[in-house]
């Protein structure tokens, strides 16, 4: 089983005549059709929303395709939220999802009409004491602690997460928010990352809905909406399946006729807010070879580094390439395909089989369209990469230039090493 890319060859020659590499470039096509099969896969909940993890891939071109699908956003910083109001994001449409929240960015939240997602019990009082009330409609983050799995595979540990609340803390949370003037709760979780099973998300509803109805029972609050949050993943490595967003859907639609309507709480929105799920596969890194090596080792050096692609180098994370031209050679020479980064990890595959490489060879490197241009940085002055759209008409729309130097000395503007660059 291989990947494939959903740039040709010949596409690639030609974009490379006005874009040098390295350069992100997503799908226009595989984003839409990604959305509208998740739109259809919780229809049947008449109140559900994809609340887009922009800080997956924060780039308002791909946000607003999403747009076109009722997808609203979910922001974790203030630059988010700013991104996400200025394309006309708004009110309701926007979950502010922080933790360790600067005053200044609840400020803002409750300003424009977002709705918060509170990380801690005691950001009930940091929020009241920052805005002069609180919100009618809240949320709360539940942490339930220990070790998720699902059959015997442990998915995640939770219980190690800096994220949410107790169960003690937010029963206590509801009953203070409902005093303080809050009139409809909505309940979030994140248990588990980049899950590839169909079985993670009804699991993760099960536990939520059973919570749901224990906190409107004990507590009297309206729960208008339940948060599934992230955590559906894509399969990286070729020999992965994917998961099946309508099987997933029916998963969690059996769950609620199970829990929550026989506790009278069929109204209840389903909400969630998937990054990786949404553009992980649509977006690919786009880089030339330029350097071989022959030492104790093979190595092959490109024109991309660790700053346009961390994972690797974070995570150990792997990512597919596909040398393009030789996608039926034989994978007879084992490489390590480095940036230039003075970093030894700046490694995007370590004796990986590829074909043979020559020097001016294009690699796609598959699956990052999410946590992948969002996660760069300028270590070792180290400029981004250009983002483009492969256009549903074959077409090339640039929605992201690449930085110039100019843009990295732009911060010292009270030196005069800015003069003169472009």
């Amino acid at each position: 089983m291989n990947k494939k890319p959903f740039v040709t060859l010949e596409q690639l020659e030609e974009i490379t005549k006005t874009y040098p590499t390295p350069f992100y470039l997503y799908d226009e096509k595989g984003i839409r059709e990604n959305a509208k099969a998740l739109k259809e896969a919780f229809s049947w909940n008449p109140g559900y929303k994809e609340y887009f993890a922009v800080k997956a891939t924060p780039n308002p071109f791909l946000i607003n395709i999403l747009r076109e699908y009722g997808c609203g956003c979910d922001c974790s910083s203030m630059t988010e939220l700013m991104l996400s109001h200025e394309i006309g994001v708004t009110g309701e449409d926007i979950m502010f999802s922080s933790n360790d929240t600067p005053a200044e960015e609840f400020a803002y939240a409750a300003e424009i009409g977002a709705i918060i997602n509170l990380d801690d019990f005691t950001h009930i009082d940091f929020l009241e004491k920052t805005i002069g009330y609180i919100p009618e409609t809240i949320s709360c983050r539940f942490n339930p602690g220990g070790i998720f799995q699902i059959s015997n595979d442990i998915m995640d540990n939770p219980g190690d997460a800096k994220y949410g609340m107790t169960e003690e803390q937010l029963f206590d949370a509801y009953r203070i928010l409902r005093e303080k003037g809050a009139k409809h709760f909505g309940l979030h979780a994140f248990l588990a990352s980049n899950t590839v099973t169909n079985e993670y998300y009804p699991m993760l509803a099960k536990v939520l809905f059973e919570l749901a109805v224990r906190l409107k029972k004990e507590t009297g609050a309206d729960i208008r909406f339940i948060n599934l949050s992230g955590g559906i993943g894509i399969p990286y490595r070729p020999d992965q399946e994917a998961n099946d967003i309508r099987i997933i859907g029916e998963g969690v639609r059996r769950v609620y006729e199970e829990v929550l309507v026989p506790a009278g709480m069929g109204d209840v929105a389903i909400y969630t807010e998937l990054g990786r799920f949404m553009m992980g596969p649509y977006g690919c890194l786009v880089t030339k070879a330029i350097h071989e090596k022959h030492t104790y080792k093979e190595y092959i050096g490109v024109d991309a580094c660790a700053v346009n692609l961390m994972r690797p180098a974070m995570y150990g994370a792997y990512h597919h390439i596909t040398v393009m031209g030789k996608e039926d050679a034989p994978c007879d020479h084992v490489y390590d395909v480095t940036g230039s980064l003075c970093e030894n990890n700046d490694k995007f595959a370590i004796d990986r089989p590829l074909p043979k490489i020559d020097k001016g060879d294009l690699l796609v490197i598959h699956d990052t369209g999410a946590h992948g241009y969002a996660m760069g940085y300028n270590y070792n002055g180290k400029l981004k990469s250009a983002e483009l759209l492969l256009k549903e008409d074959g077409g090339v729309q640039l929605i992201r230039r690449a930085e110039t130097p100019k843009d990295y000395f732009a911060t010292f503007d009270c030196f005069d090493i800015i003069k003169g660059l472009v």
